[in-house]
């Protein structure tokens, strides 16, 4: 086999082992199952009694009652936003693990694209004032001074 041909080779076989990862995947995005369901919605909601957990992740007990009634809802035929809609009328919008960016949650939302900015002219200013200031380049040497540093290498040699 020649060298050229290896490279090709390699190339092919990564295109396979690809497309076959890729088939592979297609069975797991088919048809998700109902404990899949439950905790997708689960992991959209925060548990009320458990701070910073959501529903899928705590082990308290109306994190369990609140995924048997995510199971059953969905086992009549609700759909996911339906059954978000019945919690945030149980709890209020604070059950929801990303609140949308209205009233209060507006200014979470805005605050880290404004902190982003605010930090990056921060750091972009601070690095300006340490940069050396640079003055006007020196003029070009005169013919003479030209002769003298010329002269100068010449004996440096």
């Amino acid at each position: 086999m020649t060298d050229a041909a290896r490279p090709s080779r390699a190339l092919l076989l990564m295109c396979a082992g690809a497309i076959a990862a890729l088939v592979g995947a297609g069975g797991a995005l088919a048809a998700p199952t109902i404990e899949d369901q439950v905790h997708s919605v689960a992991s959209g909601l925060m548990c009320p009694v458990c701070a910073g957990q959501t529903v899928a992740d705590s082990d308290s007990e109306l994190a369990r009652q609140m995924r048997e009634t995510i199971r059953q809802r969905l086992q009549r035929g609700e759909s996911p936003e339906q059954i978000v809609a019945y919690f945030i009328a149980q709890f209020g919008e604070g059950a929801l693990a990303s609140p949308p960016p209205r009233g209060p949650a507006l200014l979470l939302w805005l605050s880290l694209p404004v902190a982003l900015v605010v930090g990056l002219f921060a750091i972009r200013r601070m690095l300006r004032s340490r940069a050396p200031a640079r003055g006007p380049a020196p003029p070009p040497p005169t013919p003479a001074e030209q002769r003298e540093i010329e002269q100068t290498l010449r004996e440096m040699e």
